[in-house]
């Protein structure tokens, strides 16, 4: 077919059908509505409208483009990418428009070959083939066009969800009195259901294994971005949630705060990062999550270690100038005794060794420290600086310890 005999046939073609462009476009929504009810608005006639005026605007601007292959394409492109983000608005994915375009398309080429049956006009095959390839490339480019747009929209959305949520993480842990409606309302625009108690979680990088983010549901709120990492876990008594922080904490050191009302969030992370330093400084520890809560003692005495060392001085001063085995040792009975109301036969049970070596120990605690061990007025104390110091002197005792001198 030489050019001129193309062009007629393409200009006879455009010139017959550009009048049918509604009812064109009102087959092609119909199919649509048919094959995907998410397009159907019984509700909202205005949407059914904006559906229709979108494929007969495709459709017109594809037969300007016959018409004038030179025509330019920038404004129904533009079009497009918007009507991407309205999808992505909508929460409509690519793969729906998509389907939604092949349904019209398909819809509009019946439309014509029905048609063409009944009229004048000669279509030679060789036409038909070249206008369906030229229609589906068209298409294409609309669906990158949208798909522009629903990605653009997309990651806009995303970036304002995660913007919602950090905001809402920093009210919480403010301080004491946050403006809890102020609180309230973001986590409406959050999609953050408020529950009655929090527990925030103190997260370190581990160095032995590279940090992922943490692998939790969507109703934990992560504050990575914060210079000291942390979490907002709501309900965190409620079954699975230890669970759910163990598998997904795995390669983070992470200290859970008490439980709170959400009000109190930032008492919560208080404790959450005294104990994470205790954790960093290898004074607490254990296999996954650490709760504050089972770490109280250590919390308590430990976090004023200065102190701590002060009173250890003063009740335990002779038993501090002992050898660093030897004070071990006899720290870690007296301990013992203090835990087991001084029964030689459990402390004996409790350390494995023989109930005469713990006799012998106590005697030299008692001949180093007097007969204050056995006050009940300040076991309490004696107790505690034990513990503490214990902690913060972690010189390994010989497995199978002989009798301890003292001097």
């Amino acid at each position: 077919m030489d050019y001129e005999t193309h062009r007629r046939a393409l200009d006879d073609l455009v010139r017959h059908y550009r009048p049918q462009l509604s009812q064109i476009a009102r087959e092609g929504v119909a199919a649509i509505e048919e094959s995907i009810p998410d397009y159907v608005r019984p509700h909202d006639p205005r949407y059914a409208e904006v559906v229709e005026k979108a494929v007969e605007y495709a459709v017109g601007h594809w037969f300007d483009m016959v018409a004038d292959p030179a025509l330019e394409s920038d404004e129904v492109i533009a079009f497009f990418r918007e009507l991407g983000v309205g999808e992505a608005r909508e929460g409509r994915s690519l793969e729906t428009w998509q389907r939604s375009a092949r349904i019209g398309t398909s819809a509009a080429i019946a439309y014509i070959t029905r048609r063409n049956r009944d009229l004048p006009l000669e279509v030679p095959g060789e036409l038909v083939g070249q206008i369906t390839a030229s229609v589906l490339a068209y298409i294409d480019r609309l669906a990158e066009a949208v798909a522009e747009g629903h990605t653009e929209a997309s990651a806009r959305e995303v970036g304002e969800y995660q913007g919602r949520r950090r905001r809402l993480l920093e009210l919480l842990l403010a301080g004491p009195g946050p403006d809890m409606k102020e609180i309230r309302d973001l986590a409406a625009r959050s999609e953050w259901t408020m529950p009655q108690t929090i527990a925030v979680v103190a997260l370190r990088e581990r160095e032995d294994v590279p940090a992922r983010r943490p692998a939790l549901p969507s109703e934990v709120l992560v504050g990575l971005h914060l210079s000291e990492p942390c979490l907002v876990v709501p309900d965190p008594e409620g079954p699975g949630r230890r669970r759910m922080l163990e598998n997904g904490l795995r390669e983070w050191t992470a200290v859970v705060g008490p439980t709170v009302p959400p009000a109190e969030a930032a008492r919560s992370l208080d404790w959450a990062r005294r104990g994470l330093d205790l954790a960093r400084r290898g004074l607490i520890g254990g296999d996954g999550p650490i709760l504050a809560v089972e770490n109280l003692p250590s919390l308590m005495i430990l976090d004023r270690s200065d102190l701590l060392c002060q009173v250890a001085e003063r009740r335990l001063g002779p038993l501090l100038e002992l050898r660093p085995r030897q004070r071990r040792v006899l720290a870690e009975t007296l301990l013992a005794c203090l835990e087991s109301g001084f029964n030689a036969t459990e402390v004996a049970q409790r350390l494995h060794m023989h109930a005469q070596t713990i006799r012998y120990r106590v005697r030299q605690l008692e001949g180093l420290l007097g007969e204050g061990i056995y006050a009940p007025a300040s076991r309490l104390e004696l107790h505690m600086v034990l513990h503490g110091w214990l902690a913060l002197h972690p010189e390994a005792a010989e497995e199978q310890a002989g009798p301890v001198r003292t001097g």
